[in-house]
């Protein structure tokens, strides 16, 4: 077994060369995470047709996957800083990979709603080790910074690849194949892990909180139900307001349970950094208001445009796209500016394109929903990069695991909570276009109160190193 460590320090000249493999086999775990998440919003149309599901049952099955991903996210960062990262995120992969063969084999939108649900498990393995691993084996300032560049880049590939790619394998070869081309990734992924990262140290003074753990997953189930069922049931409804009684009530046990308990799963002294607090809410905002309009935005293709699901990805590639270009291209102007101006215009810029498309009409000329969809894209990844550097650099020594999973945790929360309302919304109105309009205005306000934060929340360069 090949095992490298981290990189020295000092190379001559101040380069910042880093070793491929270690980058390679950690951001292609990452890769296959967030492919699932954007990869199933073309494909669900296909998927309700063959398995005859409802509105809610499609929410489901994209939601189901970002609730596990969610509500895990922190138990796998404890568990990374426990029994060591690298052993946490190649169990990941392995969980994800077996999973997505079962979505792949699905008979049944209960099936498919319960295995997308064990799929998110292994991603809450994974991604926070990914994070953690980086940090572990780019040593230097520079390196982790082009490190966290590329690990967000990775992110803008997968997000441009997923609806086009989605779409060529529902037209060609069927929609079970968005699941089963994660088997030769998952498969290469560990492959390389296990021959390229070096073991990560194990902290077995860090114990798994269980009783925290079953309410924050409490919360976030309860909060996505409440969010996908009130399309149908109504927002007044006996049930709805019950489960979102519930979920303040789980909250608050979190807190709580976390406050009395001597190991916490989530220390609550972490949540007094602003920085770190701060860029946690941002990343919510700007993944609720993100993956929001591309999950209405691609049913509005379909249903309402009469769209196939590969015109459908080539639709969305404008705003998808950008992703990739802005995660590079705010890596290397951080460097000079800091985060703080990268993620406050980016957040700007999504809060214009929103309202850009909102405020076009009923029935815009496709023309003219490219620019907003590029803006909501290019904001989304601009900012970024720079929130996450921000949260990994305000984690204290040994709670890497932990501060990333907290991130991911509020983002992956957005995102379930962008998909349930926007849902929702489109069930509840008469008027699809209407519902989408709503949808889309409530994003842009998100992205308005994410720039807020970041002007707040996000040290000026050389503050926080």
């Amino acid at each position: 077994m090949v095992r490298v460590g981290p990189p020295e320090n000092g190379r001559p000249g101040g380069a910042t060369r880093l070793p491929p493999a270690p980058l390679l086999a950690v951001c292609t775990g990452y890769f296959m995470v967030i492919l699932d998440v954007t990869i199933i919003n073309v494909a669900v149309p296909a998927v309700g047709r063959d398995l005859s599901a409802s509105l809610t049952g499609i929410q489901w099955i994209t939601d189901g996957y970002t609730l596990s991903l969610a509500g895990f996210l922190l138990t796998g960062g404890t568990l990374g800083d426990r029994l060591g990262n690298r052993r946490i995120f190649c169990t990941g992969i392995v969980v994800f990979t077996v999973a997505s063969a079962g979505c792949g084999l699905a008979q049944n939108t209960v099936f498919l709603v319960v295995t997308r649900i064990v799929e998110g498990l292994g991603a809450a393995l994974i991604v926070p080790g990914s994070l953690a691993l980086l940090q572990q084996e780019y040593a230097s300032p520079a390196e982790r910074a082009r490190a966290f560049g590329l690990w967000g880049s990775m992110a803008g590939i997968a997000a441009s690849a997923g609806p086009l790619l989605g779409g060529l394998l529902v037209t060609t070869v069927g929609w079970r194949w968005v699941f089963f081309i994660n088997l030769p990734v998952g498969c290469a992924c560990l492959l390389l892990t296990l021959q390229h990262v070096s073991p990560s140290p194990r902290r077995f003074d860090r114990w798994v909180d269980w009783p925290a753990q079953c309410a924050i997953v409490a919360t976030v189930a309860l909060l996505t139900a409440v969010l996908n069922e009130a399309g149908r049931l109504g927002w007044s409804h006996p049930v709805i307001l019950a489960g979102a009684g519930l979920c303040v009530v789980a909250a608050a046990a979190f807190v709580l349970r976390e406050h009395l308990a001597r190991a916490p799963v989530l220390p609550l002294w972490l949540l007094r950094s602003r920085t770190l607090s701060g860029a946690a809410v941002i990343g919510l905002l700007f993944n609720f208001a993100f993956y929001g309009m591309i999950f209405t935005a691609s049913l509005y293709f379909q249903h309402y445009r009469g769209l196939s699901a590969l015109r459908t990805g080539i639709a969305l590639f404008p705003a998808v796209a950008m992703t990739m270009f802005a995660s590079v291209l705010s890596g290397r102007i951080a460097r000079r500016t800091g985060h703080r101006p990268l993620v406050f215009s980016g957040m700007l810029l999504g809060a214009a394109g929103l309202a850009g498309w909102a405020a076009v009409g009923s029935h815009p000329d496709y023309l003219l929903l490219v620019a907003p969809m590029m803006a909501a894209g290019f904001g989304t990844s601009f900012a970024l990069t720079g929130t996450t550097a921000t949260v990994m650099s305000a984690a204290p020594e040994g709670y890497s695991g932990t501060a990333s999973a907290v991130f991911n945790t509020t983002r992956q929360v957005g995102s379930a909570a962008g998909v349930a309302l926007g849902g929702s919304l489109l069930a509840a109105t008469a008027d699809f276009v209407t519902g989408l309009r709503t949808s889309l205005a409530i994003g842009a306000a998100a992205y308005l109160v994410a720039a807020a934060l970041a002007a707040y929340c996000v040290p000026r360069k050389g503050a926080l190193t």
